[in-house]
C-alpha cells in the first residue's frame, strides 16, 4: 500500500513538471498554438487538431499551459481530471486512517462524507468565484454540470453496475441467495438484495432534493421578483439538511458500522484460508485450490463423520484459529460463515460440495484482493498471508480493536502524520487544479461549440467520484451485507452532493448575484433522484432488469436537457 502511494505521488509530481515544462518561457498568446508569428511557427506542443476557439486562451495562474485546439484541451482535461481523481483518492485514504483514532461515529458520519464531496464542492466553487460577473455566469454552468452529472452518474451508471456485478439467484420469495449465481443474466430470476436500513438511506437521499424544488418555485409560478430570495431560502434549507444529515450520521453510523462488520467477516475468511494454506500443496501448479486438501480439512472439521459440518463443528474451527487478538463476536462470525457456505440446501449445515465451492470463492477473492505478483505457484501462500494482513488492517482502521499493530497503525503519532499528510495533499491538489480543469472545460467547449454543461456532466464526475470503484467492489462480493454497504454509501454520496455541493453552488449564486436559470438541469436531478429514491425506498430486492432501467436513465437525462434547452428554450 505504501509503495502504491509513493508511485502515485511520483506520477503526480511528474505530471506537474510536464505541465510546467510545456509553459516555460512562453506568453499566453504563444503557448500551445498553431499560429505563425514573424515568419516562424509557434511551439509544436499539442498541435493535434486545427479546430480553434474564437478567442485566445489565458494561462491559469500565469504559468499552467492552455490551448485553443480540441485535442489539446481534451489532453488537458484528462491530465487535470486525473489529478483531481488523485486528490479524491488521497482525501478518502486519509480520512479512513483517522477512523483508527476517532472511530466510525464522528469520522464515518461527518469527516468521510464531507471529504468525499470536497472535490465536487471545490470545482463548483472555482467555476463561479473568479473573474467578472459575466465570466462567472458563463462558467457556472460547469459547476451545475458537475452537480447534476455526479448525482445522475451515481444513481444510473454506478447503481446499475452494482446490480450487474452483485447479482445472485432469486429464490421463491424474491430474495437473492448469497454467493449463488447460476441464472446468468436472467432479468427476473437474478438480482441483488439489501437490508431495510439501506432503504432508509434511500429515503434520506430523496428528501435531499427539497432545496431544488424551493429554488425552482419562482420559475414554476412565472415570477421574476422572488428568484434571488428563493435562492437564499434554498441555501438555508440545503445547509440545514447538510448539518442535520452529518449530525444524524454521527449518532446513527449505519454505514460505517456495517463497513466494520464487513471487515470483520473478511478477516475471519482470511484466517480460515491462512489455516488452509499451512497445509502442504494447498494450491495446484496453476494456482487453483487442491481439492484433496480441502476434502482433508472437511473431514477434520466433521468430528462425528456424518458427512456434514454442523454449527457446533464450525464454531470449534473458528475458536481454534488464532485471529491475532482481533476482537470478534464468535457467534456472529459462525453465523456469517455458515451463510457463506450453506447456499445450496439452506439447512443450517454444510455438505462437502458446499464447503468446496465456498473455499474456492474465498480463494478467488483473496487472489483478486492480494498482490498479483504472488498469483499462482509457490507465491500462493504469500498472498494468503498478505490477504490476512490486509483484512486485519482494514478491521483495525475501521475502528475495530486489536492488541497488535500492523504497518504502523498502532502508533497514533505515525497514523496522525500519514492521515494529515494525505488530507493536506488531497486538499492542495484539489485546490490547485480545480481552476485549470474548469478553464480547460471552457476552452474545449469554445473549440467544439459543445455546451460546457454537457462536457462537465459527462467527464468531471469520473474525476471526482473515486469512491464509486469501492462501491462496485463491495457489490461484487455477492452478499446481502456487502450489497447493503455499497448501496448505502452510494445513496450517502448523492445526499452529500445534493446538500454540500448544492450549498456551495447556491452560495455562489446568491453572493455574486448570478442568475438562476437551470430549470432543465434541476428537472433531470429531480427525476433521477425521485425515481431511483422511490424505487429503493420501498424495495429491498432489485432484479437484474432494474439495472437496465438505471442505465437508460443516463442517456435519457442528457437527451432531456438537450431537448429542453435547444428546442424549448428553457435556458
Amino acid at each position: 500500500m505504501a509503495q502504491r502511494r509513493s508511485l502515485t505521488l511520483l506520477s503526480t509530481i511528474l505530471l506537474f513538471l510536464i505541465l510546467c515544462t510545456l509553459s516555460t518561457g512562453r506568453p499566453s498568446s504563444d503557448l500551445i498554438s498553431d499560429s505563425v508569428q514573424d515568419g516562424l511557427r509557434g511551439p509544436q506542443f499539442l498541435q493535434l487538431n486545427r479546430f480553434f476557439a474564437d478567442e485566445s486562451c489565458d494561462q491559469t495562474y500565469g504559468f499552467l499551459p492552455c490551448t485553443t485546439t480540441v485535442l489539446g484541451n481534451l489532453f488537458l482535461i484528462i491530465v487535470y481530471g486525473y489529478l483531481m481523481f488523485l486528490a479524491a483518492t488521497y482525501l478518502y485514504s486519509g480520512s479512513e486512517l483517522l477512523l483508527e483514532l476517532l472511530g466510525p461515529g464522528l469520522v464515518g458520519g461527518l469527516l468521510l462524507p464531507t471529504l468525499g464531496a470536497l472535490p465536487d464542492a471545490m470545482l463548483i466553487l472555482v467555476s463561479g468565484i473568479s473573474g467578472s460577473t459575466e465570466t462567472a455566469e458563463s462558467q457556472i454552468s460547469v459547476g451545475m454540470g458537475l452537480l447534476a452529472g455526479s448525482t445522475v452518474m451515481l444513481l444510473t451508471v454506478v447503481w446499475g453496475t452494482c446490480v450487474v456485478v452483485g447479482k445472485c439467484d432469486l429464490d421463491q420469495d424474491s430474495i437473492a441467495r448469497d454467493g449463488k449465481d447460476t441464472k446468468g443474466f436472467s432479468l427476473t430470476e437474478s438480482g441483488v438484495s439489501t437490508d431495510i436500513w439501506t432503504s432508509y438511506t434511500a429515503r434520506i437521499m430523496a428528501i435531499s432534493v427539497v432545496p431544488f424544488l424551493v429554488v425552482q418555485l419562482p420559475q414554476l409560478l412565472n415570477s421574476t421578483s422572488g428568484r434571488h430570495f428563493a435562492v437564499l431560502i434554498g441555501l438555508i434549507i440545503s445547509f440545514s439538511l447538510l448539518v442535520s444529515y452529518c449530525v444524524y450520521q454521527v449518532f446513527q453510523p449505519w454505514i460505517q458500522s456495517r463497513r466494520l462488520d464487513f471487515a470483520k467477516h473478511k478477516h475471519v475468511k482470511a484466517g480460515i484460508l491462512k489455516h488452509l494454506g499451512s497445509f502442504e500443496k494447498f494450491h495446484n501448479d496453476d494456482g487453483t485450490v487442491n481439492q484433496d486438501i480441502v476434502e482433508k480439512l472437511f473431514k477434520m472439521i466433521d468430528g462425528d463423520n456424518d458427512g456434514f459440518i454442523s454449527y457446533a463443528e464450525l464454531r470449534a474451527l473458528i475458536v481454534g484459529i488464532q485471529f491475532d487478538n482481533v476482537n470478534l463476536d464468535q457467534e456472529d462470525a459462525v453465523d456469517k460463515v455458515m451463510k457463506d457456505f450453506d447456499i445450496l440446501t439452506r439447512d443450517s449445515k454444510v455438505d462437502k460440495r458446499e464447503f468446496k465451492e465456498g473455499i474456492e470463492r474465498w480463494f478467488e477473492e483473496a487472489k483478486c484482493s492480494g498482490d498479483s505478483s504472488h498469483e499462482g505457484g509457490p507465491g500462493a501462500k504469500n498472498y494468503l498471508d498478505d490477504y490476512h494482513k490486509q483484512t486485519k488492517r482494514e478491521h483495525y482502521l475501521l475502528g475495530g480493536q486489536s492488541d497488535e499493530a500492523t504497518e504502523g497503525a498502532g502508533n497514533p503519532r505515525w497514523t496522525i502524520f500519514k492521515a494529515v499528510l494525505l488530507l493536506l495533499l488531497g486538499i492542495v491538489i484539489a485546490a490547485a487544479f480545480a481552476n485549470p480543469l474548469v478553464d480547460a472545460v471552457g476552452n474545449f467547449s469554445d473549440a467544439t461549440s459543445i455546451p460546457s454543461f454537457f462536457i462537465s456532466f459527462i467527464v468531471l464526475p469520473m474525476a471526482t467520484s473515486s469512491d464509486a470503484v469501492t462501491e462496485i467492489i463491495f457489490a461484487s462480493q455477492k452478499k446481502e451485507r456487502s450489497a447493503s454497504l455499497a448501496f448505502s454509501e452510494l445513496y450517502g454520496a448523492v445526499t452529500m452532493t445534493n446538500t454540500l455541493s448544492l450549498s456551495v453552488f447556491l452560495g455562489l449564486v446568491y453572493v455574486r448575484g448570478l442568475s438562476w436559470d437551470f430549470s432543465s438541469e434541476v428537472l433531470v436531478i429531480l427525476i433521477v433522484c425521485l425515481v431511483m429514491g422511490a424505487f429503493a425506498s420501498f424495495h429491498t430486492t432489485f432484479p437484474l432488469w432494474s439495472s437496465a432501467m438505471a442505465f437508460v436513465l443516463y442517456p435519457f437525462s442528457l437527451a432531456l436537457v438537450y431537448v429542453l434547452d435547444t428546442y424549448l428554450g428553457w435556458t
